[in-house]
Order: structure tokens, then sequence, then C-alpha cells
């Protein structure tokens, strides 16, 4: 059974899902403060985290930043907060998701198993070793490591699907919506700041001036190209 933690303050919510998750075979884990949250984030072994925003304690900006900084597994942030500066800032930190309550628990539930399915496939356990090489950038698909002029810069799951992706079909023009379709692979609300959000972030990691891109192209009107 994949273990995912469950980080929400509000016990009555984070029991409901953490049925729903039962139901559907996963064992789920309720933490209900920011802090003891992030500890047993780092020492637990889960598979995914379904992360509240609003927390006492440290909130879920804090939590997903640091978490970022050492484990790449999807993160699912759920909030009230309806604002799309608010869900702009959680995926630029790093989460894949960012859902609005209310939220109807079957639809995290595919959620979930969406995210699952697609990091399973795209973490290339078993697999031959497969590599991108651009000039000076190195792609590693079967280990999901990135390295810059041969120092290695650490990626999200999404940035590292998403840079991927355009990097395996270089010259090829990818619109926003193609881009989400493939990555994300479900509707939601504000798929455009998703995809500009991880776009902003890939090339600050791999230009040496992102306002000069030599690997990311943005195509005005049509979308983005992975040069060559």
């Amino acid at each position: 059974m994949k273990r995912i933690l469950i980080i929400e303050d509000d016990i009555s919510m984070g029991e409901l899902v953490r049925d729903y998750l039962m139901i559907h075979q996963y064992d789920a884990h309720i933490e209900t403060s920011g802090d003891r949250g992030l500890k047993e984030a780092l020492e637990g072994k889960y598979e995914l985290i379904i992360l509240d925003l609003m927390l006492p304690v440290m909130d879920g900006f804090e939590i997903c930043r640091k978490l970022r900084s050492q484990m790449d597994i999807p993160i699912l942030m759920v909030s009230a907060k309806k604002e799309d500066i608010d869900k702009i800032r959680g995926l630029g930190l790093g989460a894949d998701d960012y859902i609005v309550k209310p939220f109807s628990p079957s639809e995290l539930v595919a959620r979930v198993n969406a995210h699952l399915a697609r990091y399973d496939r795209l973490s290339g356990g078993g697999q031959k070793r497969e590599e991108v090489r651009i000039r000076g950038l190195l792609i590693d698909k079967t280990s999901r490591r990135v390295f810059v002029n041969d120092k290695e810069v650490a990626f999200t799951t999404k940035e590292f699907d998403l840079l991927t992706y355009l990097a395996s079909n270089p010259n090829q023009v990818f619109s926003k919506d193609q881009l989400f379709e493939q990555l994300w692979g479900m509707d939601a609300l504000g798929d455009i700041a998703t995809v500009t959000v991880h776009i902003r972030k890939i090339r600050e990691k791999i230009e040496i001036d992102p306002s000069n891109s030599q690997y990311i192209d943005t195509i005005w009107g049509a979308g983005y190209r992975f040069k060559v």
C-alpha cells in the first residue's frame, strides 16, 4: 500500500480525506500542525503529501519550500484561498497541484491516483539509463537528475517532467494548454499560470541569463519551444 501523509489542521476534513484514501487502498496518516507535519514528511517514507496551506506553527508555503529542498515526491496543496497569487506562489515553491476547498473527496482521490501514476511512470526505476545531452545541459531520465555545466541542479517533480518533455521533443512548439494536458492531464483552474510559473523556474535553473534564453524559447501567441 502506498503511504500518503495528510497535513491538515481541520480534523474532520483530514479524517474524511483519510477515509476516502483508505477505501482506495492507500495507507494514510494525518498530522495537524505544520512543524510535526514537516518532521513526519521528512522521516516517514511517504509516496505523496496532501498539504493544507493554513496551518498552526508553520504554514504550507514554508513546509513546501523545505520539502522541495530534500525530496521530489508529489505534493498536493489544498486551501480555501482562491486567489491566483496564492496558487502561483504554491506552484512556484514546487507543489504539483493546488486544490481549492471545498472539493469533492472523490476528485482528490482521482488527482492522487493521477500524480502517483505519473511519478511512477516517469521515475525510471528498473529501466535502461536514458539521457538527453544538449550543449551544457544533461538530463538523466533514469535517475531524474539534471546537470548544468557538470553541476547538479535540484528540480521539483513537475519541473523535471516539463523540462524532460520539452527537451525530448526539440524544436517543436507546444502551447500552454498542450503542456498542461500532457504533464498534469486533468482539468484545473489556473492551468496557464501553472505552466508559466514552471517555465520561469526552469529557466532560472538552467539558463545563464533567463531573460536571454539559450534553451527554452517563448513563441509569442503560440507557446514554448526547446531549441537545439
